[in-house]
């Protein structure tokens, strides 16, 4: 994901501020992980230099002062460029899954008993998700269906490895 561009979308609907920004930010992609307040500074004046937002107004409403930035005509050329990239799948698969069962085998674990104990979790993470589901906004709805889908496919992962374990273990013991 490009922090940049996700500013440049939130700037898109009408000009805002910092605050403002990382408010929408984390409430509108509740799947995404929550932006730093210096980060989204930081992002802002990068922006800005580049020509893609631009300051409007400086605003002193009883609290701090909050500048309010607005998307330029450059920035939402910048920003249609990106909506228009397909994403790329990635060239390659890491997983703190994989990595443990491998390693779990060759240090003579039990990665059997990893496995188990990683299903239970992914199962309870996936009622949890079920839950926020039905009950939160779309964009919550969204975000869950999508780690959902990710969680079932690790499932199915760990039940392939857990198939594999004898043949896995016979390899690295070789």
């Amino acid at each position: 994901m490009s922090t940049g561009h996700v500013v440049l979308g939130l700037l898109a609907e009408r000009p805002k501020h910092g605050y403002e920004l990382k408010r929408e930010h984390d409430q509108r992609l509740p799947g995404a992980k929550p932006l730093a307040y210096g980060q989204i500074y930081a992002t802002l004046q990068r922006l800005q230099r580049d020509g893609f937002a631009e300051v409007t107004q400086t605003l002193q409403e009883g609290g701090p002062e909050r500048t309010v930035y607005a998307i330029t005509e450059e920035g939402l050329a910048e920003l249609m460029r990106w909506l228009e990239q397909v994403e790329a799948p990635a060239p390659h698969v890491s997983s703190a899954l994989i990595s443990r069962v491998v390693v779990a085998i060759m240090a003579g674990a039990a990665a059997d008993g990893y496995l188990l104990r990683q299903r239970a979790a992914h199962l309870r993470r996936m009622r949890e998700l079920t839950a926020e589901r039905t009950s939160g906004s779309p964009a919550q709805a969204l975000a869950a269906d999508y780690a959902l889908q990710h969680l079932d496919a690790d499932l199915r992962w760990i039940e392939t490895a857990m198939e594999r374990l004898t043949d896995l273990t016979e390899e690295i013991d070789a």
